[in-house]
């Protein structure tokens, strides 16, 4: 990750090494609004992803990589209307055929109230961002999927593979009821709607979850939403392997909880795939962990057999119990969730029972009971808390890590006070006050937006505009 170039260079080694498809995480400052010269980014700068500032940084990002022959898949939310227009600008710039551009950008505030933390605006006004992207983007750029709804990061929080399911899909029939409150048609943006998995280390529960949440969400888009369009009811979804289970002991290990975990999502029916690198419980992955990782899912492709078949599990006793009883306690959470907003028939729920602290307390409950059966060795984690080596041991060697070149944010700081010092001042001030106007007047943002980053105006620049009209979120319940 680090700075654009730095990631550039990578994302190439990883096509050359056969991926189809970019993942780009951005760094803390990007997530919440910042550029890279603000106080609050102190320290930040490309550590934990790339800093993306402006649409330079973007270019320098995706310098010649045809974005409209790859899929990119980018984790952002809070400012996802603002890096999608970014993404798309530089199209335009490099003469990529904009309607052409495939891939998923996350744009799921939710569970950032939930699990992560990394919102900027009060939630009402963040869901009226979601739904505008899913507006302007079934027309601009009706190819790519304009929501990645998350239970990763839930899971990652410490809830369990029932609680992935319910809270995922409440957050989805959340998103969704939004879109049709806004005059969305269902069957035109429910085609583009994706969802995130985790995969953990429990093969078969994997499996049954993965299998479980794709016929609740089917049922749901034809009997409660009334979708028409057999698309509309598909759960298409990307699974990413569990960063929670990575150890920093024995890290090699980690290479088989990620094998595991890849083939239960592989046989839950995912179509997309991350693996993480054996080292990312020490830092970033370095190029020979994802080289490995890669490796990991080509193997699984093209050597195992595991993808010829649709539902290989279909029809064992135990899957298809596992799979029923998983149902049947997230159905259990999500009629409690409804109950949540009697006044509008369950609709907005989910929206309540975040406020509220509910879903957060049943995360934190399901994470403190798993440390105590770690802590008591109920469940076993190889390595840490048995077969652990001792000190001197021939596996006890340290692993290379990937370090951050501290000048980074120095070099970045640079970068983006030098724009500001040669865009037109003019061009720049009066397209961020066609964003203000949106934001005041109701209109769709994302038009004003891209007018605005095709402008040089920078993330931070844009995301204070509309902090400044309609406000910050405060998290005010104790969980």
């Amino acid at each position: 990750m680090g700075d654009a170039e730095e990631s550039n260079r990578r994302y190439k080694f990883l096509l050359a090494n056969g991926t189809k498809g970019l993942s780009v995480a951005f760094d803390l400052p990007t997530q919440i609004g910042y550029d890279s010269d603000a106080p609050l980014a102190l320290g930040e700068v490309g550590k934990v992803g790339v800093a993306i500032d402006s649409i330079e940084d973007m270019q320098r990002l995706f310098d010649g990589i045809g974005l409209d022959t790859i899929s990119t898949s980018m984790t952002i939310n809070a400012t996802a209307s603002i890096l999608l227009a970014l993404y798309v600008a530089v199209a335009r710039r490099s003469g990529a055929e904009v309607k052409r551009l495939n891939g998923t950008v996350q744009n799921d505030i939710l569970k950032e109230y939930i699990a992560r933390g990394t919102y900027i605006y009060p939630v009402k006004h963040a869901m009226r961002l979601v739904t505008d992207v899913f507006a302007w983007a079934a027309v601009e750029v009706p190819e790519l999927n304009t929501i990645s709804i998350s239970g990763y990061h839930m899971r990652e929080a410490g809830c369990t593979a029932v609680q992935e399911v319910a809270f995922t899909l409440a957050d989805g029939m959340t998103y969704v009821q939004a879109a049709i409150d806004a005059g969305l048609d269902v069957d035109r943006f429910a085609p583009r709607l994706s969802f995130f998995f985790n995969a953990h280390n429990n093969l078969l529960e994997e499996v049954a979850k993965f299998r479980a949440a794709r016929r609740m969400w089917a049922r749901i888009m034809r009997k409660h939403f009334g979708a028409k369009k057999e698309r509309s009811w598909m759960l298409r979804f990307h699974t990413q392997t569990a960063g929670s289970t990575l150890t920093a002991q024995q890290p090699e290990n980690n290479i088989a909880r990620t094998t595991l975990q890849a083939l239960a999502a592989v046989l839950g029916g995912t179509q997309s795939l991350h693996t993480n690198g054996f080292d990312e419980a020490l830092s970033l992955p370095t190029e020979n962990a994802a080289r490995i990782a890669l490796r990991t899912q080509q193997i699984l492709a093209h050597e195992s057999g595991v993808a010829q078949t649709v539902d290989p599990l279909g029809g064992s006793y135990y899957v298809e119990s596992l799979t029923n009883e998983i149902e049947r306690r997230a159905l259990e959470y999500m009629t409690t969730i409804a109950e949540f907003d009697r006044s509008s028939d369950g609709r907005y729920g989910m929206l309540r029972a975040i406020e509220q602290g509910y879903v957060q307390r049943e995360i934190q409950n399901a994470a403190y009971a798993y440390q105590r059966a770690v802590d008591d060795k109920e469940a076993i984690v190889v390595g840490v808390n048995e077969f652990a080596a001792r000190q001197g041991d021939a596996q006890d060697v340290a692993v290379p890590i990937q370090r951050i070149d501290e000048a980074l944010d120095g070099r970045q700081v640079e970068r983006v006070r030098a724009l500001r010092s040669r865009r037109d001042a003019g061009v720049h001030a009066a397209a961020l006050r066609r964003v203000e106007d949106a934001a005041r007047d109701g209109g769709n943002l994302m038009p004003q937006i891209l007018h605005a980053v095709e402008s040089y105006a920078t993330v931070g620049e844009i995301a204070n505009v509309m902090r400044d009209v309609i406000g910050e979120y405060r998290e005010s319940v104790t969980v």
